[in-house]
């Protein structure tokens, strides 16, 4: 099957043609022109051995595509043409929405398949067959696997746990508006996403209105209430995933925000970089590149996103001048020991996208299975700083429950204090001497003589 022809990118044109141009008469009271194609020169024919000019460089697709990629393709989607598989829009379309869409592509298990038959209500399950080809068509156990395609204990609700755990509908002075921090606010543009994780914050609002995005009274309602609170400075767009909005949505709500004199800079959040990296166009890239300072923060899971595809999504973004940021959640099972962090965090600095944050899982309602205890995000920064470079060493956070924001947690470095001197405890759990005469931090813990007798 024969692709179709790029859109956006063609092929380079070959060489024009040459011309006869008239001058300008009176009669049609203005000047024209008539072209008049001429035979092309005659060049001196050489030998074949010796060609006259080198041959053109072969023309490169818009969209790199990976070997794992390809062959998904073909074995499923037949059909289907190159040109389809890198259009986004094909892959929202054909996105995989129900089990016997699923059991064609993978061999579900009994507990996955009850999980997506008895689903009802918002967190629908979605997935784009670009991400579907990440997936192992046989182990249910694989880690992006288990982040995707629901199970049975999604419908098990423990103590703790809420459908709005962070107290984001509170602070909602309007619909789609989250307003927490006093200079900045999360702007809820739209309820889809590109692919549904089982572990999602707003699993009570994404897919809720049938994947609809805001109305359009909706945001100028928001619109309204940003352009009269001056103290925000900083708008984060999110949702669902802002870059499910077309380009013309998108470039109309970014020059809104950016009419505003108070908002000096602008976030997206996102996850289309890794789930549909062909989201990504030329055409985005440069939209984007008209509202700097623009910065974006991408969800990645584990380092079996990194495809060829998604460092070439990352790529364009860096080269458009995009500041790029990493947002991971710590799921059991999932990424919960240090070498998947370590393998992911240098991986995303290989592609320019730097680790910002490392979350506590969220207690959403039924997210028991994916929850791990603090004390292993702590062990996981532990194992990273100073083994690796301080760029791959994201900030582990707790996004308080009800509303109290995201509190930083670092390991505990200080081992106490002898006489004026701050013990410290480095990456290798040796201990050095800090002078700090006048200091406190340390005092009442336990060191090798009473961490607060003079000296």
């Amino acid at each position: 099957m024969q692709d179709s022809p790029e859109t956006e990118d063609p092929e380079p044109p070959g060489p024009l043609e040459a011309s006869a141009v008239s001058a300008p008469d009176a009669s049609f009271g203005s000047s024209y022109e008539i072209r008049v194609p001429l035979p092309p020169p005659l060049i001196p024919q050489r030998p074949r051995t010796q060609p006259t000019f080198p041959r053109p460089a072969p023309y490169r697709p818009r969209f790199v595509t990976s070997p794992k990629s390809q062959a998904f393709r073909l074995r499923h989607y037949p059909e289907a043409s190159q040109s389809d598989w890198n259009d986004w829009r094909w892959q929202q379309r054909h996105r995989i929405k129900s089990a016997q869409e699923l059991e064609r592509l993978l061999q579900l298990s009994p507990e996955e398949k009850a999980a997506i038959e008895r689903h009802v209500g918002p967190l629908p399950f979605g997935i784009t067959p670009y991400y579907a080809s990440l997936l192992d068509p046989e182990d249910s156990s694989q880690p992006l696997r288990r982040t995707v395609v629901p199970v049975l204990e999604e419908y098990a609700h423990t103590a703790g746990e809420a459908l709005d755990p962070l107290g984001e509908d509170a602070t909602s002075p309007v619909p789609g508006l989250v307003h927490r921090y006093p200079d900045r606010v999360l702007f809820l543009v739209t309820g889809l996403c590109a692919v549904y994780c089982r572990y999602c914050t707003r699993a009570r609002l994404v897919g809720a209105s049938g994947e609809g995005s805001l109305k359009k009274h909706q945001l100028e309602a928001a619109l309204a209430y940003i352009e009269s609170t001056p103290s925000i400075r900083d708008v984060l767009l999110s949702g669902g995933d802002p870059l499910s909005l077309d380009d013309e949505r998108l470039d109309w709500l970014l020059s809104r925000l950016r009419r505003i004199p108070h908002v000096e800079f602008l976030r997206i959040g996102t996850k289309n970089p890794a789930v549909l990296p062909q989201r990504i166009t030329p055409r985005l890239t440069r939209l984007l590149k008209k509202y700097h300072p623009l910065w974006m923060s991408i969800h990645f899971i584990h380092p079996d996103e990194l495809t060829p595809e998604v460092a070439e999504a990352c790529g364009r973004l860096a080269d458009a001048g995009l500041p790029l940021g990493s947002q991971t959640v710590l799921l059991k099972g999932v990424n919960d020991d240090v070498p998947t962090q370590k393998t992911l965090m240098q991986g995303l600095l290989k592609i320019r996208v730097k680790p910002y944050y490392l979350y506590q899982c969220d207690p959403i309602a039924g997210s028991s299975h994916f929850r791990t205890p603090v004390a292993k995000g702590l062990e996981i920064i532990q194992g990273l700083r100073g083994h690796t470079t301080g760029y791959a060493v994201p900030t582990f956070v707790v996004d308080a429950p009800g509303g109290g924001g995201k509190i930083p947690l670092l390991p505990d470095y200080v081992a106490g204090r002898i006489g004026d001197d701050l013990l410290l405890r480095n990456y290798a759990g040796d201990l050095y001497r800090y002078p700090d005469p006048e200091g406190t931090v340390g005092c009442g813990k336990i060191a090798s003589i009473d961490p607060c007798a003079s000296a």
